[in-house]
Order: structure tokens, then C-alpha cells, then sequence
């Protein structure tokens, strides 16, 4: 599984990882992407689908300094019970949390870019290693767009 870490500011790819795909590897994944890119110990905030919606993780985060700006999974049990969600109201009121949910999004865009221009769809490469290399590389599509972020606004 690639995964991909992004700033929401101008939605820039500033970290990769490719992992065994596993129940809790995108949770690992995210955590361990968190510990190497982290400049310093200034809270940030971390945006992400309903998937990451886990006490365990959002436990995780919270002694890394990290807001989870997490969807809600929200879903009703084969049993009828509503899902236990770990996000309480002390995230989802701040303004910054509705903000995060919608441009949370575009990390879609670096993966279609990888799918469509890079030809990622299905690899040619064998090995962690190897796929992890042509990932990142693929996942590089930000040196195309930095140009136009540093122009000058007119």
C-alpha cells in the first residue's frame, strides 16, 4: 500500500511511505510518516477519512502533539447501535476542523496523479524496496506545480 502525507495549505505531497497492505497499516503508516517529517513540537493538525476514526490512533496522535481532524464514523452496527466515535466535540466545533474535512480531499489528486501520469496503476517492480522507490518518485508530481506556488499573487 502507498501512502502519502500532505500540507493542507497548497495540498504539496511532503512525505511517502509504502507498507504491507494489513488491517492497521495506514494508521501505522500515517503515525510513523507523522514522527519523520514533524519539524519541531508545535501543535499541527492531521486531517483524514473515517478509516483513521480509532481510539487507539487518535490516543497516538494526541501524545504526539497532533489535533486528528478526523472524519466521523458515525455507523449504525448490525446490532443498531451507533458507532462509538472518537472524536468528541472538543475538535468538531472549532471552525479549522470544517476546514480540514474539506481539503482533506485533495490527497486524491496526488494519487490520481500517480495512477494516471505516472503509470502506477499496477507496477512493474517486485519488492518493497524497489516499489517504494518508484512511488515516491511518481508521488515527486509537486516539483511540477512549485513554480507556479512561488509566483508572486497579482
Amino acid at each position: 500500500m502507498g501512502h502519502l502525507l500532505m500540507e493542507n495549505r497548497n495540498a504539496l505531497i511532503v512525505e511517502t511511505d509504502l507498507t504491507q497492505a494489513s488491517g492497521t497499516a495506514e494508521r501505522e503508516a500515517a503515525l510513523t510518516m507523522i514522527d519523520r517529517h514533524r519539524p519541531g513540537s508545535k501543535r499541527i493538525t492531521l486531517g483524514a477519512d473515517k478509516a483513521f476514526d480509532v481510539e487507539e490512533f487518535v490516543g497516538a496522535l494526541r501524545e504526539r502533539n497532533v489535533t486528528a481532524h478526523i472524519a466521523i464514523d458515525g455507523h449504525v452496527t448490525k446490532t443498531g447501535k451507533t458507532r462509538k466515535t472518537a472524536i468528541d466535540g472538543r475538535i468538531t466545533r472549532h471552525p479549522g476542523y470544517l476546514i480540514s474535512q474539506c481539503i482533506r480531499k485533495r490527497i486524491e489528486e496526488g494519487f490520481g496523479y500517480i495512477k494516471a501520469v505516472a503509470v502506477l496503476r499496477k507496477t512493474r517492480h517486485r519488492g518493497t524496496a524497489r516499489v517504494g522507490f518508484v512511488f515516491t518518485l511518481a508521488a515527486a508530481y509537486n516539483l511540477v506545480r512549485i513554480p507556479k506556488l512561488m509566483q508572486a499573487p497579482s
